[in-house]
Formats: structure tokens, C-alpha cells, sequence
């Protein structure tokens, strides 16, 4: 398969991988395509059109200023989240958005978007921009989709930059667990090795090493910036109007005061002072994830993983092997993130990692099936063992729905992280117990996660019109 690490890997900004971060690369890459075309200079203003989901929890996810940082030729990846408040007050003040950097028109952020709940046949996130001149003639008319975990597709066969180049066949192909299985069986390969022989096809083996480690770096700097030890984004009050104050920071403290040891200038605490107390790692992984997941809240820098919504659990998972488990390494972070990413693969191939398209389960469950398949194999797990760990991990969430309150990612959305990393442990250890046989395959587990998908009624698919979200009084 075509994808790589560094796609299901997707460094960016919070809170949303689909509703913000998929919609500024849409937007980024109408801008692009506006000025490869020589259309630049002749735009006099733009119409903005969101569909489905992005209609209805668009202003949650924060959907128009992604939109506004793409326009303006800002990329996820490297935007500076310090930055972005001055950035969409300046449009929001002055009523002018200067498009690719280089050319202003009219822009009022308050009337430039229309929503439409009525979906795009092709996916619930959908979007349309438009371009006019002086005249009121169509220069430019793209639509997109944002298909999950920052991914996007073009409506109108136009080239983004998702577009893979050419390079020399992987040598080790896989559509499905049993194939990646099998191939791994054959060639007496791990998951890792057989991921890290399929990405060197891309890059070379140094260069993916160095930005997988990258990537754990990210995404411990959001852990330890969402503890406090570093500059976080915002606040102690996350944005959005529900005035959800952040935990992470004081439960770090706590945590510290019940440590006898701690690492410096780190949130790591390998001993808890009360010998007694056996839930203390559990502890630990929930500040972890709720550390990123209130990060991902107010805009700041994380990893897609494989979605925004999700961003705490690997993180949270991976800090765990490189607290509690005495021998990790380095690479063996290498091992559990490439391992991570090839369950990821399988879930984004053959059904969805998308909130609106099949629920919180597309997300944090995928997640928690990633995480469990990486930390299994960092252990010593079988391949057959790291299967049935990304088993377990999504079967106990299938039917989990995507009901944000008020269209924010934040409720339920930050502890349902800290719950997907304890149980990807828990799924771990079941795994790691048993010999790697099992009734119900991954293959199966995923199929049935698409047909849930498929199932389940709308308004429990991130649009906010079901469940917690109706049920919870906004304050």
C-alpha cells in the first residue's frame, strides 16, 4: 500500500484532525492551486461552503480558522500555534484575508461561511471554494472532502498534495491483517521490520528513523506542555464557551507529591511513594493523555494519531513503555510506532478512521487497537500476538459514537483518551497472556467496525444532534 508512517502520523494542530486540520489543507491547497494558475491577482472575493458535519460542528472544531490559516498559505505542520490568534483577529479586525501571503480581498469571517446540514453524497465532511472576480465571474470552483485524520480527497480530480510520487514497489504489499500476517510469516519478519523494509522504499532507513523519533518527540513535548513544563497554547480555561478548565497540570503536581523519584525537567515517575498503591501507573497514563488531549483543545501542536480526537492515547501509551517498562530503548519507540501505524493502516484502508463517518470508534478505538498492537510488540509479543492486542483493543469499542458537547473536543473527548490508553494496556497484557490464538480475528473486528459504522444513525456520528451532546446543558 501507497501509505506511510509519516501519513497516518500527521504533525498539525488542534482540535480537530477532520474539522480543522483537513479543512486547512483543503483550503491551503485551493490557495495553491489559485496561484499555479495565474488566478492570484484577478481574485475579488471568495464563497465558502461547508456540508454535513463540518456544517454542523464546524465552529466547534474551530473549521473556519483552519480554514482561514489554509487560505492564507499556512500549513499544519508548520504553523506556529503562538501565532494563530494574531493571525484570524487581523482578518476578523480588518475584514481582509491576504490569500497565499500575497494577495488581499474583502473577508468577513462572520459572513464568508454557509453551512448546509444536507451532506455531500461522497462524505459527511465536505466543503466548497469558490473564487470570483470583480465581476462576479467563477475563476476557481474545488470541492474536498475531509475523510478522517487530516486526510483529504479532491472532488474534481484535482492534484493535491496527498498525491504519492513515483517510487520502487513495496516489497512487502498488504491489504489486510491476514495478508500483513502472512508476509511477515513468510519472510520471517516483525511488523516493524516488515514496515521499516516497505517505508525505505520512500525515504532511506536513516531518514525514517530519525522521523518516526521526531514524531515521539512531538508528541512528548504536548504531554509535557500540556503538565505545565512547557508553554501550552491558552490558558488554564480551554476555549470554546463550556469554561472546561484543564486537569492535567494540577494532577501532575499530585502526582509528583506522591512520587519518590522523579526525573527532572520531565513528567516521568517510575516509583510511587505508597508501595501499596497498585493503580499508580494508571494514574500516570490518564494525566498523559489528558495532558495532549487538553493541548489538542486549545489549538496546540500534536500528533494525528490517527486522528486529533484520539491524539492523547498513543502518546500516553508510548510514555508508558518509556516509564514503566525497565528495558525500552529507542528503538524499540521506532518498533512501536511503525507497528502502530501498519493496524492503522488496515483500519484506514478497510473501513474508516473518520468521527462522522463511523463514530468514536473510527478514532479512539483505532487508536486504542494501535496503541495495544505497538506496546505488545515492544514486549516481545509474536506477530500473532500483536494481532490479537489490535483485536481486543477495538472490539471493546465498537459502537463507541462521536457526541462532542457543544461541537468541542473536549467532552467527552479528553477523559475518553485517558480510557483508551488503560484499556490498550489492558489489551496488551490479555494478548501477551495467551498464545495468539483467538475466535475473532482483526480482520473481522474491523470489518464489523465498518458495518457499525455504517449503522449507526447520524446524530451519534460528530454532528452533535445525539447522545451526550443534547443530553449535557451547556453552560
Amino acid at each position: 500500500m501507497a501509505l506511510s508512517v509519516f501519513d497516518i502520523f500527521k504533525i498539525g494542530i488542534g482540535p480537530s484532525s477532520s474539522h480543522t486540520v483537513g479543512p486547512m489543507r483543503a483550503a491551503r491547497n485551493f490557495a495553491r492551486n489559485l496561484d499555479a494558475r495565474g488566478l492570484l491577482a484577478q481574485v475579488a472575493s471568495l464563497s465558502i461552503h461547508l456540508y454535513g458535519s463540518l456544517a454542523e460542528t464546524g465552529a466547534g472544531h474551530r473549521t473556519d480558522m483552519g480554514i482561514m490559516l489554509g487560505l492564507m498559505g499556512e500549513a499544519p505542520d508548520t504553523v506556529d500555534p503562538a501565532a494563530i490568534g494574531t493571525l484570524i483577529g487581523a482578518v476578523a479586525r480588518d475584514r481582509q484575508l491576504t490569500i497565499w501571503g500575497r494577495h488581499g480581498v474583502p473577508f468577513d469571517p462572520k459572513t464568508a461561511f454557509s453551512g448546509r446540514v444536507k451532506p455531500l453524497p461522497e462524505h459527511p465532511n465536505g466543503m466548497r471554494f469558490i473564487a470570483l472576480n470583480a465581476q462576479g465571474d467563477v475563476l476557481l470552483d474545488e470541492r474536498y472532502v475531509s475523510i478522517g485524520g487530516g486526510f483529504i480527497r479532491a472532488l474534481d480530480s484535482i492534484e493535491t498534495d496527498e498525491t504519492v510520487p513515483e517510487h520502487d514497489p513495496m516489497p512487502y504489499p498488504f491489504a489486510n491483517a491476514a495478508e500483513l500476517m502472512d508476509q511477515c510469516a513468510r519472510h520471517g519478519l516483525t511488523i516493524a521490520q516488515l514496515m521499516m523494509a516497505n517505508e525505505s522504499t520512500l525515504r532511506t532507513a536513516a531518514e525514517v528513523r530519525a522521523g518516526v523519533l521526531r514524531i515521539a518527540r512531538i508528541m512528548d513535548d504536548a504531554i509535557d506542555r500540556g503538565c505545565g513544563l512547557q508553554g501550552s497554547v491558552d490558558g488554564d480555561v480551554l476555549p470554546g464557551g463550556l469554561k472546561v478548565r484543564r486537569r492535567a497540570p494540577a494532577l501532575f503536581q499530585e502526582l509528583q507529591r506522591k512520587s519518590e523519584t522523579v526525573t527532572s525537567g520531565a513528567s516521568r515517575a517510575p516509583y510511587p511513594a505508597d508501595a501499596d498503591d497498585v493503580m499508580f501507573a494508571m494514574d500516570w497514563v490518564n494525566l498523559y493523555a489528558m495532558a495532549v488531549n487538553e493541548e489538542n483543545a486549545a489549538s496546540g501542536r500534536v500528533v494525528t494519531a490517527p486522528t486529533n480526537g484520539a491524539s492523547g492515547l498513543l502518546p500516553a501509551v508510548l510514555r508508558y513503555y518509556r516509564t514503566f517498562i525497565p528495558d525500552w530503548s529507542e528503538d524499540g519507540v521506532v518498533d512501536f510506532l511503525l507497528t502502530a501505524a501498519a493496524i492503522g493502516f488496515l483500519y484506514k484502508e478497510n473501513a474508516s478512521i473518520s468521527g462522522a463517518e463511523v463514530g468514536c470508534q473510527g478514532e479512539v478505538g483505532v487508536a486504542c487497537s494501535m496503541a495495544a498492537a505497538g506496546l505488545t510488540a515492544v514486549q516481545g509479543g509474536t506477530v500473532a500476538q500483536v494481532e490479537n492486542a489490535a483485536e481486543i483493543g477495538m472490539e471493546h469499542n465498537l459502537g463507541l459514537t462521536c457526541d462532542p458537547v457543544g461541537g468541542l473536543v473536549q467532552i467527552p473527548c479528553i477523559e475518553r483518551n485517558a480510557m483508551g490508553g488503560n484499556k490498550a494496556i489492558n489489551a496488551s497484557r490479555l494478548a501477551l497472556h495467551g498464545n495468539g490464538k483467538h475466535h475473532v480475528t482483526l480482520d473481522m473486528v474491523i470489518e464489523t467496525m465498518r458495518q457499525t459504522g455504517a449503522d449507526m444513525k447520524s446524530k451519534y456520528k460528530e454532528t452533535s444532534r445525539g447522545g451526550l451532546a443534547v443530553n449535557v446543558v451547556e453552560c
